[in-house]
């Protein structure tokens, strides 16, 4: 059965994303949004990269024995991301819940072409994605994403540094010029996708605040489109009118 092809949504729900380099902080911002949005009153379900159960010991394994190609890695996410795609993101929005993704097909549009897959492929695979409602994007400089992930966990893992890309055989060296390059690939992407674009070395606060006043925004357009359908159709109002 082939996929459904989804582009612009207009499920009543409301989807909300986050993008950025490994040492961004857009993790930190995204459950901080997660926890805003329930104490409003919201329901809001929560979607992350590579954690589909399909194939999330089929990752892992690979990973741990280092077989990934550029293809195989490209496609294995692009079956976690589908089959997430219908069970944890379309049903809440037509449900009407928002849902928040940390990372999206944005992840896979920059990362699978630095690893050398064709653009036009790629996007192409990913052509059922649904729009999100807003794109973050958490600008962070390379150096500073590097000291974040050292000086949070210490450790770098193989397939962050690129090292199966054979950039350097140092995988801080090559952590740095892989990032680097999939940097490159975000800014393009900043005017193409519209991402709404979060300076990542601001406070966690201020940036926080930021996202929120961006995402009131759209909740507010939401409601007041409800209201101006229901007013449209409601044959009580049209009778009170009449």
């Amino acid at each position: 059965m082939p996929m459904k092809i989804y582009g612009e949504h207009r499920f009543p729900g409301r989807l909300f994303v986050v993008e950025g380099l490994d040492g961004s902080g857009k993790s930190t911002q995204l459950q901080l949004v997660k926890y805003w949005l329930e104490g409003e009153g919201y329901s809001a379900v929560e979607s992350s990269w590579n954690s589909s159960k399909l194939v999330k010991e089929t990752t892992k394994r690979a990973k741990d024995k280092q077989m990934f190609t550029p293809a195989t890695f490209c496609m294995l996410h692009a079956t976690d991301f589908a089959d997430r795609i219908e069970r944890e993101i379309i049903p809440p929005l037509q449900a009407g819940s928002i849902v928040v993704c940390d990372r999206y097909i944005y992840t896979a549009f920059a990362r699978d072409c630095v690893r050398g897959c064709d653009p036009a492929w790629v996007r192409d695979l990913y052509k059922f994605a649904v729009k999100p409602t807003i794109t973050f994007y958490f600008r962070v400089p390379l150096e500073t994403a590097y000291k974040r992930i050292v000086g949070g966990r210490g450790q770098i893992k193989f397939y962050e540094a690129g090292m199966d890309m054979g950039f350097s055989p140092d995988i801080q060296e090559s952590f740095k010029i892989f990032q680097g390059k999939i940097m490159d690939q975000y800014e393009k992407m900043v005017e193409e996708s519209n991402f709404e674009v979060i300076d990542a070395t601001l406070p966690v606060q201020v940036q926080q605040e930021q996202v929120r006043q961006a995402i009131r925004k759209k909740l507010e357009d939401a409601k007041k489109i409800r209201v101006r359908r229901w007013l449209q159709l409601s044959p009580a109002v049209r009778a009170y009118r009449d």
